[in-house]
């Protein structure tokens, strides 16, 4: 009689971990490892997950090691750059984490406005290095943010205006497969990846290593904020809809509506912000800018001048600390008109607590001459874009401040436009929602992707992302 030799899940799996722990030139953590609670920890403190293992990355070659061990074990693996994605998809339950964490090398060539950035490099990272430069990479809003998370999704931040999404900047980025390949992409190899990875986030492998031009920056940018009580707020909306429509692409500004945390000294009151980045030599063409809309729009209070690029990028970082529970909702929309007004003063009236904020990105500028067909990202056509984001503490609070992002959304969607921005979706978002990446690149977008991901991601290992998933076999 032959026996059948019984294949064992679990066996593998152990065996696949042992040989980890030998290979790695980081460290595995695991459940019994006193550091494992921090290790299994994302941004968004509602993601409550526990990994079979995180493989803490110690050098680039690690991501190899890594994949070897997901595809001869079968373990679902989740890919970790700085952690702060608000889906949670840094983590997985049951299996491999690799957190590229601890890779945070930058390395400027200021001669050729050339930056490398390591996959785990944060926003601060790469803001220390380039600032000593006078140059700046354009990136987010948070300095904690995780630089290849940010890029693979777009990149809305103070520069986008004047400079584009941070995928827009983006020279080359080096990318490791399912199969294990290294692949070099950019506009003048492997140009079909380059594109879907500009946008179609981490479906497609492990990026290793970004390298972005840099754009000059002056050494200390003028920056403000234009702060409005709850009865000014219509008067000032109104007035930035009217300064915007021929705004220079040299000025960045986002609203804000939020209470602001105690360390802004602003009391438990609802703020609308103006925050406004010029980022050109001459100030006072920048004053001049700014003094029309305080004309037009007073503001109750008010901070305009100089400041360091590195204080002006961490400046919101305490109203997202690490561990907040968070649910985020955005949408696309052109009209900010009276009819528009009405709707957006009758939801972020509502936000009397500390926990949630609701911005207004203002686009056009070098974001809107890019191409709509030249990167998977989903719009260039909106002139604003608005994220509902939630940063509070409580449990409790999780069923009512998740309705209120969900209703702000629906009560937009008559002014919206096409495509939703990856990096401010929630995490329920490829995992109740099958349509949801469909949704979020519109359908000819999503079939291009989708090409990609057959071809370099056929079984989809990276699944742990607002998943395209691969054409059915």
């Amino acid at each position: 009689m032959t026996t059948l030799h019984q294949h064992d899940p679990e066996v593998e799996i152990q065996q696949a971990l042992h040989e980890l722990r030998g290979k790695l030139s980081g460290s595995l953590i695991e459940p019994q490892d006193p550091l494992y609670d921090e290790a299994r920890a994302v941004w968004n403190g509602m993601v409550d997950i526990r990994p079979r293992a995180i493989a803490r990355a110690g050098a680039v070659s690690d991501i190899d090691v890594v994949l070897d061990a997901v595809r001869r074990s079968g373990m679902a693996l989740a890919v970790r750059g700085g952690g702060h994605n608000i889906a949670g998809h840094g983590t997985v339950e049951g299996g491999l984490v690799l957190d590229l964490g601890p890779l945070r090398g930058v390395n400027v060539d200021a001669r050729n406005r050339l930056v490398s950035v390591q996959p785990g490099a944060t926003l601060a990272d790469v803001d220390r290095a380039t600032a000593a430069h006078s140059l700046a990479v354009p990136l987010g809003v948070i300095s904690g943010t995780g630089v290849a998370g940010l890029t693979l999704g777009g990149g809305v931040g103070w520069l986008t205006r004047s400079y584009g999404l941070s995928l827009d900047n983006l020279d080359s980025v080096d990318v490791v497969t399912a199969s294990g390949e290294h692949v070099h992409a950019s506009e003048q190899e492997n140009s079909e990846l380059f594109w879907g990875l500009r946008g179609g986030g981490g479906n497609f492998g492990v990026a290793s290593s970004f390298t972005f031009r840099a754009r000059p920056l002056p050494v200390a940018p003028l920056g403000g904020n234009l702060f409005y009580r709850q009865e000014h707020w219509r008067n000032a909306l109104v007035a930035f809809a009217s300064w915007t429509r021929d705004l220079p692409e040299e000025m960045n500004p986002i609203i804000s509506f939020l209470v602001l945390p105690p360390a802004f000294g602003m009391g438990d009151e609802p703020w609308m912000v103006i925050g406004l980045a010029w980022v050109a030599e001459d100030h006072q063409a920048g004053l001049e800018l700014i003094e029309q809309l305080r004309i037009a729009a007073p503001p109750d209070e008010q901070e305009v001048g100089p400041t360091s690029w590195l204080d002006w990028q961490s400046a919101m970082d305490a109203v997202f600390p690490k561990g907040s529970r968070g649910y985020w909702k955005n949408v696309s929309f052109s009209r900010l008109d009276e009819e528009v007004a009405d709707v957006l003063l009758g939801f972020v009236s509502e936000v009397t607590w500390q926990g949630t904020g609701i911005d207004i990105h203002h686009l056009e500028g070098a974001f809107g001459r890019v191409p709509e067909e030249s990167t998977a990202f989903p719009n260039r056509s909106a002139r604003y874009w608005l994220n509902v984001y939630g940063y509070w503490r409580d449990p409790a609070e999780d069923e009512r401040l998740t309705a209120f992002a969900r209703k702000a959304y629906a009560l937009m969607q008559p002014f919206s436009e096409h495509g939703e921005y990856v990096n401010f979706l929630g995490a329920e978002l490829g995992q109740q929602e099958p349509d949801a990446a469909r949704q979020a690149y519109g359908p000819d977008k999503y079939q291009r992707l989708m090409a990609l991901k057959d071809r370099y991601d056929p079984h989809n290992l990276f699944r742990l992302n607002h998943n395209i998933p691969p054409t059915p076999v």
